[in-house]
């Protein structure tokens, strides 16, 4: 008998140990790449190229406190502001007792364009919407999800300020990392508040990368020691600070993950154990027949191994076919946009394996090789 024939039936001699310690190994690893999955979404939001060059500008105080729009004459003078609009979240629900379905948001639609060159949007369809104030353009996963076509109208209620906007739909819009806004007239949104002067935030794309700094300094420095200090950031650095007001979101994710890896270690090693005890009599025998500790040692590793590799293949491949052929939108009810399962999580969790194979079968080698033969074979007498 060859020797991976020796394993492998070493392996199979409990199947259904084998089968429950397999299991276990696969589920932990699904659960671990799953954390870093939602980690990876909670930190890291995914962003298109133009993102490097946009820069959000908000009160400093807080991001639900609004900021004048008289600063706008200010900001578009600081050089390298290529395009500036204002940008504020309206909170637009359709049912007044309802929650908030989709994002809905403010801006100057004749500004979209460049602002996000990635967006699509039929030309009749566009013109339209920059023609009439009192209508909109929805993202396609929205237009999908809630049945909304070229035409339609309906009325958004505020979730956040006392108006109503009545809503007519001039265009379905897609191409971007999140087709599931809604973007109205920012005038639209004034004429509703009475001509009020204020805005959330102000949304600006700089000429280049080299000019992001000095713009975010001038525009910082502009308002600072005033009523109304801002604090300019890039895309990526809001996205960041917006994340983190998530709280402890990556600390709890870690230690689940801790706790996961603790308890699979601990469930394999138990189970390399116990295979191993059995077999004492067997290995007494080898070592009897000239095997070496490193052989025996060997032999252990192999099939700590095996099981680990296998666990990693049912649970780690199973993430992937599981989140890339899942409805991600649909499944968690628009909360996130995409689930990806990168080749870096894939390679963690064959690290992870990796070291599994290894610690799980430390305890047992270290008792077979401190077994003398006549203990080994006194064993299971």
């Amino acid at each position: 008998m060859s020797i991976p024939g020796f394993v492998i039936r070493n392996a199979l001699r409990n199947k259904r140990r084998l089968l429950l310690s397999v299991l276990s190994a696969a589920v932990s690893l699904f659960l671990l790449v799953s954390l870093m999955v939602l980690l990876r979404e909670f930190t890291q939001p995914p962003t298109d190229a133009d993102a490097a060059l946009r820069v959000a500008v908000r009160n400093k105080v807080s991001l639900m406190s609004l900021i004048p729009q008289r600063q706008r004459a200010i900001i578009e003078r600081v050089p390298g502001v290529d395009v500036m609009t204002p940008f504020i979240f309206f909170g637009g629900k359709t049912d007044p007792d309802g929650g908030i379905r989709f994002g809905t948001l403010a801006i100057e639609p004749s500004k979209l364009k460049r602002l996000f060159p990635e967006i699509h949007c039929a030309a009749a369809e566009y013109e339209s919407w920059l023609k009439d104030r009192t209508s909109c353009i929805v993202g396609r996963d929205t237009a999908q999800q809630y049945g909304y076509k070229v035409g339609d109208r309906f009325t958004l209620v505020s979730g956040i300020f006392p108006c109503k906007l009545e809503m007519r739909v001039a265009g379905i819009y897609f191409g971007t990392v999140d087709d599931r806004n809604l973007f109205l007239h920012h005038k639209y949104l004034d004429e509703a508040m009475h001509d009020w002067g204020q805005t959330g935030m102000w949304w600006l794309k700089v000429s280049s990368a080299e000019v992001m700094p000095q713009v975010i300094d001038e525009i910082n420095k502009a308002f600072a020691n005033t009523a109304n200090e801002v604090r300019a950031e890039s895309e990526r650095a809001f996205q960041a600070s917006f994340v983190s007001m998530w709280g402890g979101i990556k600390f709890l994710i870690g230690s689940i993950s801790g706790f996961v890896l603790l308890t699979l270690v601990m469930v394999t090693a138990s189970t390399m154990s116990m295979a191993v005890r059995e077999r004492f009599r067997e290995l007494a025998i080898l070592k009897a027949l000239g095997f070496r500790r490193r052989d025996l040692f060997a032999l252990i590793l192999a099939e700590s191994f095996g099981l680990a590799a296998l666990g990693a293949l049912i649970g780690a491949g199973g993430a992937w076919a599981f989140y890339t052929g899942m409805d991600v939108p649909r499944a968690t009810h628009g909360i996130f946009v995409t689930l990806e399962v990168t080749p870096q999580m894939l390679g963690t969790a064959a690290l992870v394996a990796a070291m599994l194979g290894i610690v799980s079968c430390l305890a047992p080698a270290i008792a077979v090789a401190r077994m003398s033969v006549t203990e080994g074979l006194r064993t299971l007498d």
